[in-house]
């Protein structure tokens, strides 16, 4: 029997302490110029006893820039202050994997490169929301922009960036990276039948064409780091950031995993679902479970560790989890803002903190981020 306090080695290469996985967490706290700070090394050093970090979505470039105050990787003093982070967790005992995103349609001028229009699989625009400048200036959750469509020449050249980001990842410190293929963001908006309206390579006429671009930059980044530093990050069924629902969704599913498989991806990291009730700020992320019988066969076709991230708030459901024998780790999200010893929580049974929403996405540095005392400094 799996317990949730057993090592597990994922990819051959990367070993982790316990199954509990730190779910990336968009926080809002870099400094300007979108850079990693001593603030947020010592977040995430405090949180080090989680098996595996995954660090908040990262931008590959300034056109993957949706949501205000969000680091990146492209430039050299981001690169350096994301060693601060990775430095501290190590030092700590940890492992930290970086998630690498481009939000596509999911931007606004405001944030975008001369102020352009975002970039999506079409023209088609989402209803949802993005953390930007408004009107009068000031950050606030305001309607995304009017995307325009992406050129193919432009998608293959998004895999070359996302190769080289890799390399910066490794150059500043982090074990590995994930793909952020899911809630909604670039990847997913190709992958989408419904939405992928598209007739060249990348276009949804098949699932070949609308997995191709997600699974080049995974080719490219196993290329650059090793197929045991790579994870993939998918939402099945999503409706996050205006996904439409997707009458292929589980044939598109199955068929990246499996190629992911082959690819010897190091895990598959499975989120279902977050569902806000209305913007970020105010989420009710709702704990909702995959279904057993599709797990099974996505179990089947992919041979690399699972996680499972869904609204997991406890260690008796976590563990439950585990026991279905279809997944190999648990994610944990929300507990792990006010708790940053969750894993010592969980296994001695000691009561868990809830934060404060409204510091979720704030400018009030050390308030609601890094002043959670652990349970023994009480």
């Amino acid at each position: 029997m799996i317990d949730l306090f057993d090592s597990q080695l994922v990819g051959g290469t990367v070993l982790l302490k316990n199954r509990i996985v730190m779910a990336p967490m968009t926080r809002t706290r870099t400094s300007e110029g979108d850079i990693p700070n001593e603030l947020m090394a010592t977040y995430y050093g405090q949180r080090a006893s989680a098996g595996l970090i995954v660090a908040e979505a990262t931008d590959v470039a300034p056109s993957s820039n949706g949501y205000a105050l969000t680091p990146g990787i492209y430039t050299e003093a981001q690169q350096q202050g994301w060693r601060l982070v990775t430095d501290q967790v190590h030092r700590n005992g940890g492992t930290i994997f970086m998630q690498l995103w481009h939000v596509g349609r999911m931007a606004h001028p405001s944030l975008m490169p001369n102020g352009e229009a975002p970039w999506g699989v079409t023209e088609q625009r989402s209803e949802s929301q993005v953390f930007a400048h408004g009107p009068d200036g000031k950050l606030d959750f305001i309607a995304a922009g009017q995307p325009r469509r992406l050129r193919t020449e432009e998608v293959m050249a998004l895999v070359g960036t996302f190769s080289q980001e890799c390399v910066h990842a490794r150059e500043a410190g982090f074990d590995g990276v994930e793909i952020h293929g899911a809630n909604g963001y670039l990847f997913e908006q190709f992958m989408n039948s419904v939405l992928n309206t598209r007739t060249d390579c990348y276009g949804g006429g098949s699932v070949e064409n609308r997995a191709r671009f997600l699974l080049e930059v995974v080719e490219a980044a196993v290329r650059e780091l090793g197929p045991g530093r790579v994870g993939v990050r998918l939402s099945p069924f999503g409706k996050f950031n205006g996904i439409p629902a997707d009458p292929l969704t589980e044939e598109t599913l199955l068929y990246v995993a499996e190629r992911l498989g082959r690819l010897g991806v190091a895990y598959l990291h499975l989120v279902y679902e977050l569902m806000p009730e209305a913007n970020m700020e105010i989420a009710e992320f709702k704990s909702q479970h995959l279904d057993h019988a599709l797990l099974t066969r996505v179990r089947a076709v992919f041979p690399g560790a699972i996680i499972w991230c869904g609204g997991f708030t406890d260690r008796h459901g976590a563990q439950d989890a585990l026991d279905t024998g279809l997944v190999d780790l648990i994610a944990f999200g929300r507990p792990y803002i006010a708790n940053p010893d969750l894993v010592e929580r969980l296994k001695y049974g000691w009561p868990l903190v809830e934060a404060d929403r409204s510091t979720f996405y704030t400018r009030r540095g050390e308030v609601g981020y890094t002043d959670f005392p652990a349970y023994c400094d009480r």
